[in-house]
């Protein structure tokens, strides 16, 4: 999709049962990303997607998947 006025629209996922093991190495890798796990989980998802043939664009905004999240420097100069 190229249209850069796509809207935003909320996703709520619960009910994720995982291991403990699975939860600290997922909370740790986003700490380092410098991430919550949410954005995370679904930057790791739009990744995915894109790699499987999926016509995305953005994950939070229309061309942030080349940066890390929100807080990227590319988002920050769209939100400025």
């Amino acid at each position: 999709m190229s249209d850069r006025s796509q809207s935003r629209a909320s996703l709520m996922l619960t009910g994720g049962v995982v291991t403990s093991g699975f939860r600290a190495a997922l909370f740790a890798a986003a700490n380092r990303a410098g991430m919550t796990v949410n954005e995370y989980v679904l930057h790791a998802a739009a990744e995915r997607l894109q790699a499987s043939g999926a016509a995305i664009d953005g994950l939070f905004h229309p061309g942030d998947l080349a940066g890390h999240n929100d807080n990227s420097p590319s988002s920050q100069r769209r939100l400025a």
